[in-house]
């Protein structure tokens, strides 16, 4: 199978930034609860933990591993059905004191039109790892998101396969 990427470049109020615009075809509630719902994240990227209303919360990636790092978001700003502004970064832990800070921003928009909500995801591209390798990763979780609301088993979705390192020459020339 041979996916085009999708993202963009943009500048953000982060700074550089890929884009990618998923259309999902339910209300704006309904793709709101797929990033705010803990249950519902779950299906398709990882599960957060925590009270939100505190400003952080814990997330895990487990749609690859069950045993994914454990990583702390802190929660900038939240516009339930219309914005969410995130900053994650891996939990300090105390074999890895002696590495960079690892944190990555992200702004995630809902509109909704004629029955369906395009969903702006915005991850930054200033972190320690390029965005050539990060960028094919969000490719595959807002598919594997897409999938889930279209009523495709997000399980059928190969990252080795049709993402990474298929895309990686597209983004790396994008952000040369």
């Amino acid at each position: 199978m041979n996916i085009e990427p999708t993202g963009r470049r943009e500048t953000r109020s982060f700074g550089k930034a890929v884009v990618f615009d998923r259309r999902l075809p339910v209300g704006i509630d309904d793709a709101w609860a797929a990033f705010a719902d803990p249950d519902r994240l779950q299906r398709w990227i990882g599960v957060w933990e925590g009270d939100p209303r505190s400003g952080t919360v814990v997330f895990r990636m487990t749609a690859e591993s069950a045993d994914a790092p454990e990583e702390s978001v802190q929660i900038q700003e939240c516009t339930p059905a219309k914005r969410l502004r995130l900053r994650i970064g891996v939990l300090e832990r105390p074999d890895q004191a002696d590495q960079p800070e690892q944190h990555w921003d992200y702004e995630i928009d809902f509109a909704e039109s004629g029955g369906a909500t395009t969903v702006t995801f915005a991850a930054s591209a200033n972190g320690i790892y390029p965005v050539s390798d990060t960028a094919p990763g969000w490719e595959y979780y807002l598919d594997r998101l897409a999938a889930d609301y279209g009523g495709t088993d997000v399980a059928r979705i190969d990252f080795s396969r049709d993402y990474y390192p298929a895309m990686c020459e597209h983004y790396r020339a994008l952000f040369a």
